[in-house]
């Protein structure tokens, strides 16, 4: 594992017992088929707690597909997911949540005419237990678990360093600020596994450069373990403590960056040399 991974004192990931290093995901011949489609095939990998994993491959490998798999929004014919030490095959997105996953999407899907506030309030809803009724009345229990999560939330806005827009509707903020958002409301859910969907997808070389920063950063300070899908090849090889290649719905590499740099499998792929 590369020298980066290596979490802060200040990790606020979910305590899953499970020690630095160990498996927390495990995706075990995992298959997908979408009517005659067959979108994944048989894929086996895992995810240490405390890396940055990526998941790579051509358009139509089935990254996304193998995402939605994970935090539930798929439910494979074959194969179980196991995390945490609890193995299953389906899972409600909201289940996904409670247990520690939480998800950022290639495309941004944020509430545009709420603040930057609001939209990072909206990540903490799923930790909130009083009943609608006290939330209603805003005041005793609801009242302080209102401003204890507010906290929390202030707290994600100043690791993100994104105080200046926090009054500001997401909908007028530029794509790579948004993006920045989307990434403080997954924050919010105190995920143990974060699964970023192409982070850095329409961006600018500074923007690029900005994410990458806080995903480390993420990965180190707050001790949260990472799976991503990420197009650029120079982000991937620069974050990542592993990599696993997927080419037509099938695992084709697995390894450290430079070991699957040097694939002759994967260089086939994305040269687009004939199966």
């Amino acid at each position: 594992m590369n020298a980066h991974a290596q979490p802060h004192a200040m990790a606020t990931a979910m305590d899953d017992g499970i020690a630095m290093g160990d498996t927390l995901m495990e995706v075990k011949n995992v298959s997908l088929r979408f009517g005659g489609v067959k979108a994944i095939t048989d894929i086996s990998f895992d995810v240490k707690k405390g890396e940055i994993r990526a998941i790579i491959g051509p358009n139509g490998a089935g990254k996304t597909s193998m995402l939605n798999v994970i935090n539930g929004f798929y439910t494979p014919q074959e194969g179980t997911i196991v995390f945490r030490g609890e193995e299953r095959r389906a899972m409600r997105p909201h289940h996904a949540v409670r247990q520690g996953i939480a998800r950022t999407f290639q495309n941004v899907a944020l509430f545009k005419g709420m603040t930057t506030l609001e939209n990072i309030m909206a990540g903490r809803s799923v930790m909130m237990h009083r009943n609608i009724l006290w939330q209603m009345l805003w005041r005793g229990p609801a009242l302080d678990e209102e401003i204890a999560h507010r906290e929390k939330v202030e707290e994600i806005i100043d690791f993100l360093e994104i105080e200046h827009i926090r009054r500001t509707p997401v909908g007028r903020l530029p794509y790579g600020l948004q993006k920045r958002v989307e990434l403080g409301r997954a924050l919010a859910m105190e995920p143990s596994l974060l699964l970023l969907d192409e982070p850095m997808a329409g961006m600018n070389l500074e923007e690029k450069e900005d994410m990458s920063r806080f995903i480390l950063d993420v990965n180190q300070q707050r001790g949260t373990t990472i799976a991503l899908i990420e197009h650029d090849m120079g982000v991937v090889m620069d974050l990542s403590d592993r990599v696993v290649v997927l080419d037509y719905g099938k695992k084709i590499a697995d390894g450290t960056p430079d070991e699957v740099k040097t694939d002759q499998s994967v260089i086939d792929a994305y040269l687009g040399v004939a199966h």
